[in-house]
């Protein structure tokens, strides 16, 4: 059935990231590193300084904070942020620049979201930015000023397989920041360039490594909101779209009667308890949004319970393409400690994942991510739940 077993935890030799390597003109290799103004781009950049890199510090602009009420919406990429990221290249003496991605940021990580709501899905914006702004824009960016790499802060790995001949996505040392998750996008050429300095460093060696070098970001909080919206997401998209009284519906049981009225598809998700206004025998929960017929389903816990789901846009990592059925141990969300799972080959980029347990509260517009061990396989974009 898995014809990848074998390779797993063999043949792996660090990739050229985890050693400074010279140039055949013996200058250092030149790696942009992209800095948020947190902890961890600082610490990346200043460890890559001290390595031996030519090291360049790029900052994206990626929302308008002009308006004083968006600059409270989120805690990450503000303009704070990118005051604090220009003054670490200061302390590090390392070249430093801005560059502004708002336009594109926004139709493809602010649309995305607020479509996505609209759809019926619960996206993930962060994940898309790092496919996108990252991965594809920065790191051409990046080329473009002669850079071998770019690195980021991400709590990562990536190793070389010599057996297979590919770059492998692992998970990062600190299992409780791993964000691997986050990648699952890349592609070969991608993991070729990208340095995570972070990788096999936890949180605490962290910090402590920033203080070292003197960074005045060493206690900074984690930023764990969305860059572009406040906490309460569904007022966002109403405000980014106009909100209309005709997107209001009904709010249906799974036998179809009418329990109450919803005030638009887009303020609910998957597994939703609290502010549906409806009540029932026992506690309901948010089975399902039908956009065609804009209902909001609702029905007891066990109804969020699934044998499985169809995923779109798979990407591998671990494997050229997927021939025939795997086992993995699948991640449905960031947080999802993962299950056992069998993933099939389907048609237009598409799998079908089975689980050997139901799984609760499956989301469309979430991805799903496949592991074996510390490594990443692929993943997908969660399109459906089997029911």
């Amino acid at each position: 059935m898995d014809k990848i077993d074998k390779y797993v935890g063999e043949g792996l030799v660090p990739s050229q990231q985890e050693t400074t390597r010279v140039s055949p003109t013996n200058k250092p290799n030149r790696v942009v590193v992209a800095m948020s103004g947190g902890v961890d781009s600082s610490t990346a950049a200043a460890l890559l300084k001290e390595q031996g890199y030519d090291v360049i510090g790029i900052s994206m602009q990626l929302w308008d904070y002009t308006e004083g009420e968006r600059d409270s919406f989120g805690s990450c990429c503000s303009l704070d942020d990118l005051y604090d990221a220009r003054r670490v290249a200061d302390k590090l003496d390392i070249p430093f620049y801005v560059v502004n991605f708002e336009e594109m940021f926004s139709k493809a990580v602010v649309d995305y979201f607020v479509e996505s709501y609209l759809k019926g899905e619960t996206p993930n914006p962060c994940l898309k930015c790092n496919q996108i702004l990252k991965f594809e824009v920065l790191l051409k960016r990046a080329l473009e000023l002669e850079a071998d790499f770019l690195a980021t802060g991400h709590y990562a790995r990536v190793m070389y397989n010599a057996d297979r001949g590919r770059y492998l996505l692992l998970k990062g040392k600190d299992i409780t920041k791993d964000q691997s998750y986050f990648l699952f996008t890349m592609t070969q050429k991608q993991l070729s360039k990208i340095i995570f300095p972070l990788g096999d460093l936890t949180k605490t060696d962290v910090r402590k490594i920033a203080k070292r070098f003197g960074l005045n970001i060493a206690e900074k909080k984690d930023s764990q909101e969305i860059c572009f919206a406040p906490e309460d997401y569904p007022s966002f998209v109403a405000q980014y779209t106009g909100h209309r009284e005709d997107t209001k519906g009904e709010i249906v049981d799974v036998h179809g009667k009418v329990l109450g009225i919803h005030n638009g598809l887009y303020r609910y998700t998957i597994g939703q308890r609290k502010g549906l206004g409806v009540a029932g025998g026992e506690p309901l929960y948010v089975l399902k949004i039908d956009t065609k017929k804009n209902q909001l389903v609702v029905g007891p816990e066990k109804g969020l319970f699934s044998e499985g789901l169809i995923a779109r846009e798979a990407n591998w990592i671990g494997i050229s393409s997927l021939e025939s059925e795997i086992e993995v141990l699948a991640r449905i969300r960031y947080r999802h400690r993962g299950a056992e799972a069998v993933v099939s080959p389907l048609k237009d980029g598409r799998v079908e994942v089975r689980f050997k347990r139901p799984e609760k509260s499956i989301t469309p517009g979430q991805a799903v991510v496949f592991y074996k061990g510390d490594e990443v396989i692929g993943g997908g974009w969660i399109e459906k739940y089997n029911s």
